[in-house]
């Protein structure tokens, strides 16, 4: 897992892995999600690729537009 760099200081994210068509998320609770194309979107994933790498937004993303749209649960 990549860390999150959470520019803001207040994102419920603390670290990602990107794949070419997911995202795994861990949130600070230590659960990890996993967000694909087929899951989410492919316009959704590509978004929270970007945010997730800029380190700022993919907590709300997430929360506002794929929240229960994972894959599976990992942990």
């Amino acid at each position: 897992m990549e860390k999150y760099g959470n520019k803001n200081g207040d994102s419920g994210i603390s670290g990602f892995e990107i794949g070419s068509n997911f995202i795994q998320v861990e949130f600070s609770t230590g659960s990890i999600y996993e967000y694909t194309y087929s899951s989410a979107g492919e316009n959704n994933i590509e978004t929270m690729k970007n945010l997730a790498k800029s380190g700022s937004g993919l907590n709300s993303f997430i929360n506002t537009y794929v929240k229960f749209k994972y894959l599976r649960k990992i942990n």
